[in-house]
């Protein structure tokens, strides 16, 4: 016997109406649990183990001062800043690959993640720049690339594959860019840069935490306001249009919080890969809702990168590994998955 999770409508004090899936709510809830688990297990990892149940007791403000140390200056920061970053990848993806109305449209596909790279490079090797700017390189890159795909997808408005194809191009491009600034860069640089590239938490504090979660405090809510036009717009411009969408508009704005999210994110912890791939198909089959589900690629993207975190530090024993090796495996493994899938279903 099937159970059949229905939408259902629900009207706020407010007089303001939202519409709830119990299924994608239950969804939302289980991740939640999962992410809050797997936080807790990744501060309790490390050199120094400390028990969950002590975890807790320090969050809660009761440990002693070694713990409090361990807990509250050294790990929880980097738990706080991948809860950031998989929640910003996991929207961003949602985001574009709900206005391309293509699995494939993430950032890594769409060369917004090789822009980033380019301008952390330009930082690291022209310049041999501090971190911030390194940060600041790597988020106005990601801008700059947002920017330029947006523009040169542009016809009358903008088209999902114009937009898969204009950013496979750029990525190609800026792909050899960061290979030609590699060579230039001495082996101290190409050391630095080469670490970054491939995606760490490693060393990450409350200076990554603040801005990120500032950014988020903005963009989140922004983006959500704007979730029904973009539901609609999945229907097709016209339809749109017709349903009183403002539909270009309505693009740019989420256009540009996902190229935000992704840059910002970029800039805290490297091109971290996959993550924006994944998450949003992950949280699709999970709800089993055609809609652009926003809130649970938010939730799938933090469990995600928190999970890998913890791989990283727990399954390769001494010879950790950065996050973003892990993610490159696993989100790998996923895309050929998806590939066969799609090619057996016969959209591709």
């Amino acid at each position: 016997m099937k159970t059949h999770f229905r939408s259902r409508a629900v009207r706020t004090p407010g007089g303001l109406s939202l519409r709830v899936d119990p299924r994608a709510l239950t969804v939302v809830l289980l991740l939640i649990v999962a992410v809050l688990a797997a936080g807790v297990a990744l501060i309790g990892t490390g050199d120094a183990k400390i028990p969950a149940v002590d975890v807790l007791r320090t969050l809660a403000g009761n440990g002693n001062a070694y713990q409090d140390f361990i807990v509250n200056e050294l790990r929880l920061p980097r738990l706080l800043v991948a809860l950031l970053v998989g929640a910003s990848l996991g929207l961003g993806g949602a985001l574009f690959q709900s206005i391309s109305r293509n699995p494939l449209g993430s950032p890594d596909v769409l060369g917004l993640s090789q822009g980033s790279t380019a301008g952390a490079l330009v930082m690291i090797v022209l310049f041999s720049g501090s971190a911030t700017a390194v940060t600041l390189g790597a988020l106005v890159g990601g801008l700059v690339t947002g920017i330029a795909i947006y523009l040169l997808a542009w016809k009358q408005g903008v088209h999902g594959y114009r937009l898969v194809l204009v950013g496979i191009g750029v990525s190609a491009i800026l792909t050899a860019v960061n290979g030609y600034l590699i060579t230039r860069a001495d082996i101290v640089d190409a050391a630095r840069a080469i670490v970054w590239m491939t995606g760490s938490l490693d060393g990450r504090d409350w200076t990554q935490v603040w801005p990120l979660l500032g950014m988020c405090a903005v963009l989140v809510p922004l983006v959500l306001a704007n979730g029904r036009g973009l539901r609609m717009m999945e229907m097709g411009d016209d339809v749109s249009y017709a349903l009183g969408v403002r539909v270009q508009r309505v693009r740019l704005v989420l256009m540009v919080s996902a190229v935000l999210l992704t840059a910002g994110a970029t800039a805290a912890a490297g091109p971290v890969g996959f993550v924006a791939l994944t998450a949003p198909q992950l949280a699709r089959r999970l709800t089993r809702s055609p809609g652009p589900n926003l809130v649970p690629s938010l939730f799938m993207g933090a469990a995600l990168l928190v999970t890998a975190d913890w791989l990283s530090q727990r399954v390769f024993g001494a010879d950790q590994l950065p996050v973003g090796v892990v993610t490159g495996v696993l989100g790998g493994a996923y895309l050929l998955w998806l590939l066969v899938t799609e090619r057996r279903a016969g959209r591709i």
